[in-house]
């Protein structure tokens, strides 16, 4: 993640459809949040609350609204890019998209699909192990839901309680399309592994 957000200032960005300061915290917001980038590039400034540190995501892939809360780093990140966004005379208007190309027009996904192929083979982000497939900017979905886990397993917290939270954050409307997300990556099963060995040491709990 830190080689393809530091690769952006070298990008050779054709027509620079998506600009690098765009492109940079839309990656940035789809680390941090999970979202999927069709939601993220239909916020508009109304549903970017700052100040709260809430986004609003409206009419999801399942028709529903759902309230998305940030951390502070991410906050600060969009506060800065909403001002260079007002700076370059982009519309205020409540209901304006939030991330604009240059020339104050929409982003398709589409187009942020190519961006981010070819941003990833500029910064040589690639899988080595044989496979056809190559990291997606979806796949940030997936790293988002992983990371989450591993943070509670380091927590100590009881992951499966929380699971049903991590369901709604993410938009779905059920576990198990959650769990399609939660790949057993090295971070994840030392996690789980060390979890299991408490909970069978003699007086260990769950």
């Amino acid at each position: 993640m830190q080689r393809l957000l530091d690769g952006i200032a070298s990008f050779p960005n054709r027509k620079n459809i998506v600009p690098g300061d765009s492109l940079r915290v839309l990656l940035l917001l789809l680390f941090g949040t999970g979202l999927r980038i069709s939601e993220a590039l239909a916020l508009t400034l109304n549903d970017v609350d700052l100040s709260a540190a809430v986004l609003t995501i409206r009419d999801s892939k399942f028709y529903k609204t759902r309230l998305v809360p940030i951390g502070p780093r991410l906050q600060e990140e969009l506060m800065q890019y909403g001002e260079n966004r007002k700076q370059q005379g982009n519309s205020q208007q409540p209901e304006t998209l939030f991330f604009l190309t240059r020339h104050g027009a929409p982003i398709s996904p589409k187009t942020v699909d190519r961006v981010f192929g070819r941003l990833r083979r500029h910064t040589s982000v690639s899988r080595t192990d044989g496979t056809k497939y190559q990291p997606r900017l979806h796949d940030l979905r997936h790293t988002f839901a992983v990371h989450r886990l591993v943070a509670w397993y380091q927590q100590g917290a009881d992951v499966q309680k929380l699971l049903p939270r991590l369901a709604t954050y993410l938009g779905h409307v059920d576990i198990q399309s959650t769990q399609h997300y939660l790949t057993l990556t090295p971070d994840l099963l030392r996690e789980a592994s060390l979890r299991f060995e408490r909970y069978a040491a003699p007086g260990g709990g769950a």
